[in-house]
C-alpha cells in the first residue's frame, strides 16, 4: 500500500512494525519481520532519511507519527505529478512542433502482427487526455470483445469514450454484453451500417488504422502521428458519428439482464422491448433469435403481438410507434 509513496516492500514492513510499538531494535525486527539484519538495517536507514523513522537516546528505532510523517510524503509525491503535469504540456508542445517538420516516414508507423497491434491500441488510449474515438468492425483479430480493460481505467481518468459500430459487429459473439457493458459505464455507442475502416483515434494527436489482410495473411496497422492525414481520419469520425443512429441506452443494457419472460399488461414485456432494441440497431432477425436464444418462430410472434398492440401494419410503423412511446 505504501509502494506508491516511493517504499520498498521491506521498507513498509518495518515501519508498520514500528508504528504498532514504542521503539525496537534492529534484533527485534528481524525476528518480527523474518527479514534479514542486514535487509532491517537498510530499510530502517532508508526510513530514517525520509523522516518516517527516529533513532531514540538507547540506539533502538521508533515510528514518526503517520499522520506527520507520511502526510509529507504524499504532498511531496502531489507536489511532484502536478510538476509532471506540467512538463507533460511543455514537452506536448515541443513534440507537437517538431512533428510539423518530420518526414512522412516518420508521421506514419508501420505495426505488424497481433501483439505489435494489441501493444499499440494499448498505447494510443494511454496517449489520451480528453477522448478516444473508434470504429468498431467485424472480424476482430487484435483485440476481441471483453478484452479491452483499458476503456475502464482510462474513463476513471475522465477520458471520454464514442464508438461507432458497424451493424454487422453486433452479431459477433459476446459484443452485444460488451456494448451494454460499455454503455453502462458511460461510453457514447451508436451505430451505421457500414464503416469503410477500424479507427481508434486518441484526441487529435495519435490514431492506429489497422489494415485489411488476405486470409492467413499477417494482420497490420498504420500508427498515425499529428499529421494532415491523421487530421482527415477525425473528420472522417464525426462525419460519421453525426449520421449514425444511438444505441438506447437503457433498453441495450437490459439485453444482457433480468427475467425475458417478464410481463407488462400495459405494454410490451422485457423479452419485447430486447427484440426492438435489436432490431432498431438493424440487426436481422436471425441474429436477433440468436443473440436473445429464441427461436425465429418466437420472435416473429412477439413482432405480431407488438404490431397488434401498436395498431400497426408494417414494421417501420411499428419501429415509429416504438420510438415516440419508449417501447424499446
Amino acid at each position: 500500500m505504501l509502494g506508491a509513496l516511493g517504499l520498498n516492500t521491506d521498507e513498509e514492513s518495518v515501519y508498520r512494525r514500528l508504528v504498532g510499538r514504542t521503539a525496537a531494535s534492529a534484533a527485534d525486527l528481524a525476528d518480527t519481520t523474518q527479514l534479514p539484519e542486514a535487509a532491517i538495517r537498510a530499510a530502517l536507514s532508508q526510513l530514517m532519511a525520509d523522516g518516517l523513522v527516529k533513532r531514540t537516546p538507547d540506539g533502538e528505532f521508533s515510528a514518526a507519527p503517520p499522520a506527520v510523517a507520511l502526510g509529507a510524503l504524499i504532498s511531496e509525491r502531489r507536489d511532484g505529478l502536478h510538476t509532471a503535469e506540467l512538463a507533460l504540456v511543455t514537452l506536448a508542445e515541443e513534440h507537437r512542433v517538431a512533428m510539423a517538420g518530420r518526414s512522412i516516414s516518420e508521421l506514419i508507423e508501420v505495426v505488424t502482427g497481433v501483439d505489435g497491434i494489441r501493444h499499440r491500441f494499448a498505447q494510443v488510449q494511454h496517449a489520451a487526455r480528453t477522448q478516444v474515438r473508434n470504429f468498431v468492425t467485424a472480424p476482430f483479430v487484435a483485440v476481441p470483445p471483453g478484452t479491452n480493460t483499458l476503456e475502464t481505467v482510462m474513463m476513471d481518468r475522465g477520458v471520454e469514450y464514442r464508438v461507432v459500430l458497424e451493424r454487422a459487429a453486433l452479431a459477433e459473439p459476446g459484443m452485444i454484453a460488451e456494448t451494454a457493458a460499455s454503455l453502462r459505464k458511460g461510453v457514447q455507442v451508436r451505430v451505421v451500417e457500414s464503416l469503410p475502416i477500424k479507427l481508434v483515434l486518441a484526441d487529435a494527436e495519435l490514431g492506429l488504422v489497422p489494415l485489411t489482410v488476405e486470409s492467413g495473411g499477417e494482420p497490420g496497422a498504420v500508427l498515425l502521428h499529428r499529421s494532415g492525414l491523421l487530421s482527415a481520419m477525425d473528420a472522417l469520425f464525426e462525419i460519421v458519428w453525426r449520421h449514425a443512429h444511438p444505441l438506447d441506452v437503457s433498453a441495450l443494457v437490459g439485453l444482457t439482464d433480468g427475467d425475458a419472460t417478464a410481463v407488462d399488461a400495459n405494454g410490451p414485456t422485457e423479452l419485447d422491448r430486447k427484440i426492438l432494441a435489436l432490431l432498431l440497431a438493424g440487426l436481422t432477425d436471425h441474429v436477433v433469435a440468436n443473440q436473445l436464444d429464441v427461436s425465429l418462430r418466437t420472435l416473429q410472434r412477439r413482432l405480431r403481438h407488438l404490431m397488434d398492440l401498436a395498431g400497426v401494419k408494417t414494421r417501420m410503423e411499428l419501429g415509429w410507434y416504438a420510438a415516440h412511446h419508449n417501447w424499446a
